[in-house]
């Protein structure tokens, strides 16, 4: 079991960069593939990235790619999402996800409903 704590979210301005992390206890991190999906009033959870276990690969949303970057460093146990050129379109509550490797995580890593274990996320509010 692993349990998540993101952090990093707050207020920004259009254009600006933010880099969320999100922590995570127990010592068999490198057992999980990790994501990173975000949720605004109203709407369905987006998916925004995914890393692999080893941070060999990674995924991306299509209305983040070329702008949000996600890494891993597992002696910290920790994943971030460095988001670049941030667009008011960006704000939402940010979560970060575990799912437990295994050999189908290409085909899954946009599914929310892929992951075992989720954080409570952070805010991120980017004004025009």
């Amino acid at each position: 079991q692993v349990q998540l704590v993101e952090s990093g979210g707050g207020l920004v301005q259009a254009g600006d960069s933010l880099r969320l992390s999100c922590a995570a206890s127990g010592r068999t991190f490198s057992s999980y593939n990790m994501g990173w999906f975000r949720q605004a009033p109203g709407t369905e959870r987006e998916f925004v990235g995914a890393i692999t276990w080893g941070g060999s690969s990674t995924y991306y949303g299509d209305s983040v790619k070329g702008r949000f970057t996600i890494s891993r460093d597992n002696a910290k146990n920790t994943v971030y999402l460095q988001m670049n050129s941030l667009k008011p379109e960006d704000t939402a509550g940010y979560y970060c996800a575990a799912r437990q490797r295994d050999g189908r995580f290409s085909y899954v890593a946009y599914k929310s409903t892929s992951y075992n274990y989720w954080g409570q996320g952070t805010q991120v509010t980017v004004s025009s």
